[in-house]
C-alpha cells in the first residue's frame, strides 16, 4: 500500500474518532446526570412513594372506603428495598431526562442544518410534554378508576361469607402504575413518530388515513399487552390511542400543507 492510500486512510479515520470521542462524553454526561437524579429520588424514595399511593387513596374514596385508611404490604424482607430502587430508577430517568435530551441535541445538531434544528428542537420539546400528559391522565383518572374496579371485588364476609379484602403488596403496586405510565407515555408519543415518519417522506396523511383500521386493531392489541388483564384498563389504552392516531393523521395534514405553500414560494421566487 502506498503512502497516499495510507495517509487518505489515516484523513477518513480521523472525523470517526472524533465522533466517538464527542458520544462519549455526551454518555459521560448523561450517565453522571442519571446518577446524581437516581440517587436525589432514592433519598426521597418513600415521599415518592406516598405520591404514587394517592390515586389507590382516591380510588377507596370512590368505592366508598376510607381513604386515610389505606395500607400496602411487603412480603419478603427486602422487598420495599427494591421497590425503592425501582422508584429511585424510574424517578431518575425522568428527572434526568432533560440533561439527557439535551446531550443527545448536542451530539446530532453539528451535523444538521440550520433548517434541520429548528424543525428537531420542538420534537425534544414534545417528547418529554406528551409524556407527561400520559402520566397525569394515568395518575389522576386512569389508575384511580383500576384501583376502584379492583376494590368492588371485596367481600365484605356478612352471612358466614368469608371477608376478602384487597391488600396489595407494594412491589406489584409500583409495578402497576409503572407499567400504566410507561404504556401511556409511549402511546401519546404517537403523533411525534407519525409526523416525523411524514417528514422524512415515510408515509403521509392519506397512508396513514387508509391504514385506520389496521391501526385500530393494532391499539387494542398493544393495550392487551401493555395493561393489566383487565378489560377496563385495556379499554382505557385503547380509546386514548386512537384518538392520537387522528390527531397524527391531522398533524401530517398540516405539515403537508405548510411544505406545499413553502414548494409554491420557492416556485414563484424562482419565476420571478
Amino acid at each position: 500500500m502506498s503512502t497516499r492510500d495510507d495517509s487518505e486512510i489515516e484523513a477518513s479515520s480521523a472525523p470517526l474518532i472524533e465522533h466517538l470521542i464527542e458520544l462519549r462524553k455526551r454518555l459521560i454526561w448523561s450517565i453522571v446526570g442519571f446518577f446524581v437524579a437516581f440517587l436525589i429520588c432514592f433519598y426521597f424514595a418513600k415521599p415518592i412513594f406516598n405520591l404514587l399511593v394517592i390515586p389507590y387513596q382516591i380510588a377507596t374514596n370512590w368505592a366508598g372506603l376510607d381513604g386515610d385508611d389505606v395500607r400496602l404490604i411487603y412480603t419478603a424482607p427486602q422487598e420495599f428495598f427494591f421497590t425503592q430502587v425501582k422508584i429511585a430508577a424510574f424517578g431518575g430517568f425522568f428527572l434526568a431526562f432533560p440533561i439527557i435530551a439535551t446531550q443527545i441535541y448536542k451530539f446530532v445538531a453539528p451535523g444538521l442544518y440550520r433548517n434541520e434544528r429548528g424543525a428537531f428542537l420542538p420534537y425534544l420539546v414534545a417528547t418529554p410534554v406528551l409524556f407527561g400528559l400520559g402520566a397525569a391522565l394515568v395518575y389522576f383518572f386512569f389508575t384511580p378508576m383500576v384501583m376502584w374496579f379492583f376494590l368492588s371485588m371485596q367481600q365484605a364476609g356478612t352471612g358466614g361469607e368469608a371477608t376478602i379484602q384487597l391488600l396489595p403488596k407494594v412491589s406489584e403496586y409500583l409495578s402497576l402504575i409503572m407499567t400504566l405510565i410507561f404504556a401511556f407515555g409511549l402511546v401519546f408519543q404517537l403523533p411525534v413518530v407519525a409526523t416525523l415518519m411524514v417528514r422524512a417522506g415515510m408515509t403521509s396523511s392519506t397512508g396513514l388515513a387508509s391504514k385506520r383500521k389496521y391501526a385500530i386493531v393494532l391499539a387494542f392489541i398493544a393495550a392487551a399487552i401493555l395493561t393489566p388483564p383487565d378489560p377496563l384498563s385495556q379499554i382505557g389504552l385503547a380509546l386514548p390511542t386512537i384518538i392520537l392516531y387522528e390527531i397524527s393523521i391531522l398533524a401530517a395534514r398540516m405539515i403537508e400543507k405548510k411544505r406545499a405553500e413553502e414548494a409554491a414560494q420557492r416556485e414563484a421566487q424562482t419565476q420571478a
